[in-house]
């Protein structure tokens, strides 16, 4: 079992920043991967960005490709969602999850608004 603990949103104005952070307990070691996704209301949950284990190799949807940033702390324990130049269309609720063996795991989530 892996546990998720999302943190980090809120409002801020377009052209603005925000730092998500996703802390990861129990089964930390047989996670082989992390991501973001989120979830505009009416629409589907789209990923964001993955990481992944133990290469660190990263993915980032077009939408967020030179604006957001994914990464870890050297434990593996933390994942990060830097999140830079955020337009209105970015507000929504994000998630992380941690991918194991037959698995998925999902945080609850955090609410990140833009304003315009």
């Amino acid at each position: 079992q892996v546990q998720l603990v999302e943190s980090g949103g809120g409002l801020v104005q377009a052209g603005g920043s925000l730092r998500l952070s996703c802390a990861a307990s129990g089964s930390i070691d047989s996670i082989i991967g992390m991501g973001w996704y989120r979830q505009a209301p009416g629409k589907q949950r789209e990923l964001v960005a993955l990481i992944m284990r133990p290469t660190g190799g990263t993915n980032y949807a077009d939408s967020v490709k030179g604006r957001f940033i994914i990464s870890r702390d050297n434990a593996g324990n933390t994942m990060f969602l830097q999140m830079n130049s955020l337009k209105p269309e970015d507000t929504a609720v994000y998630y992380c999850n941690a991918i194991v063996v037959g698995n998925v795991y999902w945080g609850q989530g955090t609410q990140v608004t833009v304003s315009s």
